[in-house]
């Protein structure tokens, strides 16, 4: 029968568990003590650490602290879901009172006018009077053209 080689993740924790932590000293010490190294011994390197079975620090690879949480991928993170909110269904905007301790949840964009509202009042505007502005006593924005009354003047 022949020796199975173990996987290459195997045969390089093994490596850095014997303290052979740069690449060169992984690839010497899968040489010696399994006859062969493999070809992609880099890639394999970059998909453990991409994997955060291990970390890289100063071209030296070791096994990640337990501590220490695994890298996490780019962008924002996902919102954690809370427990009491998986179980109960959405409510949008309902007649139905809201208990207390429990959240609603907000659809996104401008919320839908409520059809059983009564109208807004809407605003009466005195006739003839100015409405000026608090401060300075003049009206808002640009004053009306003046029109001059042609007097004396006559087209030739």
């Amino acid at each position: 029968m022949a020796d199975e080689q173990p996987s290459y993740s195997q045969m390089i924790f093994g490596a850095i568990d014997a303290k052979q932590q740069s690449e060169s000293l992984i690839s010497s010490y899968i040489e010696s003590t399994h006859g062969s190294v493999p070809d992609d011994l880099t890639d394999q390197l970059k998909n453990l650490v991409d994997n955060g079975e291990l970390v890289v620090s100063d071209n030296s690879y070791s096994r990640p602290e337990s501590s220490v949480p695994a890298k996490r991928g780019r962008g924002r993170p996902p919102k954690a879901k809370e427990p009491a909110a998986l179980g109960n269904p959405v409510q949008t905007g309902g007649s139905d009172p809201v208990q207390p301790g429990s959240e609603v949840k907000r659809g996104r964009g401008r919320p839908k006018k409520d059809p059983n509202a009564p109208p807004a009042a809407k605003k009466v505007k005195a006739v003839g009077v100015k409405t000026t502005s608090s401060k300075t006593g003049r009206p808002r924005g640009r004053p009306r053209k003046v029109q001059a009354e042609d007097v004396g003047v006559e087209a030739n």
